[in-house]
């Protein structure tokens, strides 16, 4: 069966659902649609790319189309951090799969308070569709993502759908039990693996072998093996276009070519920077851009605050010659929330305080520090890469992750130079950054008597977790979208993406985003059905 279409066969119909990206949420609300007997095409900026192939995700490849046919997104993004601007190629896939392909594996569960108002203050009131109502699209989506992992001990809710968890590494097992001992409550953390007995732990690369579970193997591929679905690789949307009342097309080009393709529904699902950039550039009808009456399209703007930390293993690690000492293994939520303030999830990386993870780790310590203009004193971290090494040697690396709130001043911009340069600004809150003195703290009381190394001075935006420029609300004075995920102003729009979330949650997005995708997949669908039934009648 050929997954792919041409330029000639995608305009010659009207698709009953056009999917703009390709990652989480556009493979999950494709599959969803194109499950549901509509046709879908999935419209991808990048490549559809082999599924054998083990792609690791470089910063130092530089060079657009070389990037672009690995799957990277093309070019630098462009941030000003605190009023300094700062270009930095961000860890952002362009290519089926989006950037799942690396980086989907940790997919965990947010605490009811994330959604609720009430038993924690909500920062934006609450969302307007509840826990109880997503409840069922989070376990639907643990099972269409073979999740595996143990069940959160501190857990008030119903056990989550798991598989067995991946083998502890020696180092971690060690970890876990002193975790525990320390009066701590870890459990092995939530990943998206079909085969975990045979995991080769491709977190940070594509996986050749069909065992972790994205964008692209849990959606895309599942859409198009129903015979509904067709992908469009190497297509730019260069705009969205409206009648006042609905999109009516998308302009595209591809292979030098600049075409429309037209719809009944337009997903869009480009990411939480893409997806604002698109409709800030839909600009040939609106002068603001398009679907933006309340002026919030790319305002709202959230990442996570990073915290890294070594942490030794008191007993001695014993392993093969080739076997990792430590993986992406252990989480625990002792520290989600305290005193009524939100915290977040403290998970291991898989990754061992080696001299290229600290080399990184400081690099991108440098990137956001005020010496980040003077670019050529960035080679100078190798020399605390190569002596903390030596010191940690067998320590294992931590991120405690804390959730940021959404503020209309933190947004996507358009780049009037390049349009295909992501832009965004983003002032770090007096708020954010008291929540984060209090959660160091809290940390440091919680591994009090360990051995261990806060590497995070600064503090450290997730720029792989952008969230919240489209949000989803009631009042459209106050939102880009209903609760629905539609657009306010246009009624056959949708957003299934990191975009649509109206507040940061504090675990990793990656779950929610494929819950919601099935939550818009199945409102789409009940609509094309009455559309349909309607016809017929």
């Amino acid at each position: 069966m050929t997954h792919k279409i041409d330029t000639e066969g995608a305009r010659a119909r009207t698709w009953d659902a056009i999917v703009i990206g390709a990652g989480m949420g556009g493979g999950l609300v494709g599959r969803r649609l194109a499950e549901q007997g509509l046709s879908v095409l999935f419209v991808e900026k990048g490549p559809f790319g082999p599924a054998s192939e083990r792609v690791i995700y470089l910063n130092e490849i530089v060079e657009p189309q070389a990037r672009t046919i690995r799957g990277f997104w093309p070019k630098q993004a462009e941030s000003r951090l605190d009023g300094q601007t700062v270009r930095f190629f961000g860890p952002y896939g362009c290519g089926v799969g989006g950037s799942s392909v690396f980086y989907s594996a940790a997919l965990e569960r947010p605490e009811r308070h994330d959604l609720d108002d009430g038993e924690i203050e909500h920062p934006t009131g609450g969302w307007p569709v509840g826990y109880d109502a997503f409840r069922p699209y989070f376990d639907e989506a643990s099972r269409i993502l073979h999740l595996s992992g143990t069940q959160d001990p501190l857990s008030k809710e119903a056990p989550v759908p798991l598989n067995p968890p991946v083998p502890l590494p020696p180092g971690d097992a060690n970890l876990m039990e002193e975790l525990t001992a320390n009066g701590l409550h870890p459990y092995q953390i939530h990943l998206s693996v079909k085969y975990p007995d045979k995991c080769r732990a491709c977190f940070g690369s594509k996986c050749p072998w069909g065992c972790k579970m994205d964008g692209r193997s849990a959606g895309v591929m599942p859409a198009l093996d129903t015979g509904r679905a067709k992908v469009i690789d190497n297509c730019d949307v260069l705009e969205i276009l409206d009648d006042g009342k609905a999109v009516t097309e998308i302009r595209v080009r591809k292979d030098g070519e600049t075409f429309s393709l037209t719809g009944n529904v337009f997903v869009l699902c480009a990411g939480s920077l893409g997806s604002a950039r698109l409709l800030l550039a839909s600009k040939s009808r609106h002068e603001t851009g398009c679907a933006n009456s309340s002026d919030l399209v790319g305002r709202g703007l959230m990442f996570h605050l990073d915290e890294y930390f070594c942490l030794w293993p008191r007993k001695k690690v014993m392993q093969d010659d080739d076997e990792r000492a430590y993986g992406k293994t252990i989480a625990f939520r002792d520290l989600y929330s305290q005193d009524g303030k939100r915290f977040g999830l403290v998970q291991s990386l898989g990754t061992e305080a080696s001299y290229g993870n600290l080399m990184h780790f400081l690099g991108n310590l440098f990137d956001q520090s005020f010496l980040r203009r003077y670019r050529r004193l960035r080679g100078l971290t190798r020399i605390p890469a190569i002596l903390l090494s030596r010191l940690f040697g067998s320590a294992a690396v931590f991120t405690a992750m804390l959730e940021d709130f959404p503020y209309d001043e933190n947004r996507v911009l358009l780049n009037q130079d390049d349009p295909e340069v992501l832009t965004f600004e983003y002032t770090f809150n007096k708020e954010l950054l008291e929540r984060r003195k209090a959660f160091r703290k809290a940390l440091s009381k919680a591994l009090r008597g360990r051995k261990r190394f806060m590497v995070s001075l600064q503090p450290v935006l997730n720029f792989g977790h952008p969230l919240g420029t489209l949000r989803f609300g009631t009042d459209p004075a106050r939102s880009v979208l209903n609760p629905d995920c539609r657009s306010h102003d246009l009624d056959n729009l949708y957003v299934a993406d990191a975009s649509s979330m109206p507040s940061a949650l504090g675990v990793n997005p990656s779950l929610t985003i494929a819950a919601n995708a099935l939550r818009v997949g199945d409102i789409i669908a009940a609509k094309h059905a009455k559309v349909r039934e309607a016809h017929v009648q």
